[in-house]
């Protein structure tokens, strides 16, 4: 399934996309898409319904980021081993984590808000990976049952804040706007392989970022069980996976984002989203 969660910012109601393209209204049978929604058997449920039984909704809606209620928001740094080549940083030997604030979370196609005092905001498409099922110590082999689905995401960063002012990353990836999320949450049953799946960004039309799960470090379900040692994941908990080469950062001369930009990203089989820069104020 496709579900999404449509309308005004902070109104949105839950639907899903049938497989003609059409947004259908899941407001009948779930009040939002998080929490238990997103448990194995919330998921059953969902699946059970006849699409064509659905309201259908005209497509000029506005997507919210397709998962509610989020209480973590984990981000991996460095795990494309590509992209560490590219900062000119070895190769991690485990998973780099630090946490990016729910209040980053919005739309796939909201505006994308350059903060006030930044100079450096940069771009990262990243595969987003969904807990659906409380993982606490679990291994590998176990570790993709405990994921509700897939998504793209956008882990903006405001580079100068990030690393030219003391303190962890996580005052350089917080800021409201710099986490795009959707347009859908494709459960995990329609991705066959998350470590095969291609990606792309591009700014104003130039493709920056162009490259594939497949270098990923730490893969999905390594990622699901080594967190789950350091703290339990719960529904609608968000592990942003990390981002291949292109980013601003890394090129040379490097380039960062201004108002008037436009960035497009997605990732297949996962949609895509589009963001318009704006300065803040």
């Amino acid at each position: 399934m496709k579900l999404v969660r449509f309308g005004a910012a902070g109104a949105e109601k839950p639907g899903l996309i049938d497989d003609n393209g059409d947004l259908r209204d899941l407001s009948a049978h779930t009040m939002d898409i998080a929490g238990e929604t997103l448990s194995p058997e919330g998921l059953t449920a969902l699946a059970a319904l006849d699409p064509s039984s659905l309201p259908r909704i005209p497509h000029e809606q506005r997507f919210g980021p397709c998962v509610s209620a989020t209480g973590k928001f984990i981000c991996i740094g460095l795990n494309y081993s590509d992209h560490a080549r590219e900062a000119g940083l070895p190769v991690p030997t485990e998973p780099i984590i630090f946490m990016k604030a729910t209040s980053a979370i919005c739309g796939p196609d909201d505006d994308l808000v350059i903060p006030r005092g930044a100079t450096k905001t940069d771009w990262e498409v990243e595969l987003g990976v969904v807990i659906g099922k409380t993982a606490k110590h679990v291994g590998k082999e176990d570790a993709l049952e405990h994921v509700a689905g897939y998504c793209v995401l956008n882990d903006v960063s405001e580079r100068a804040f990030q690393n030219e002012r003391q303190g962890q990353w996580t005052k350089g990836k917080s800021c409201d706007t710099f986490g795009p999320t959707g347009p859908w949450l494709v459960t995990r049953d329609e991705i066959a392989d998350p470590q095969n799946l291609s990606m792309w960004l591009t700014v104003n039309g130039e493709m920056m970022q162009s490259g594939s799960t497949q270098t990923m470090v730490f893969g999905v379900a390594e990622l699901v069980s080594y967190l789950s040692d350091f703290m339990s994941l719960q529904p609608g908990d968000i592990i942003s996976t990390g981002t291949p080469p292109g980013v601003g950062m890394g090129l040379s001369p490097q380039r960062y984002l201004k108002a008037g930009d436009v960035v497009e990203l997605g990732i297949e089989g996962l949609g895509k989203q589009k963001q318009l820069c704006v300065s803040y104020g």
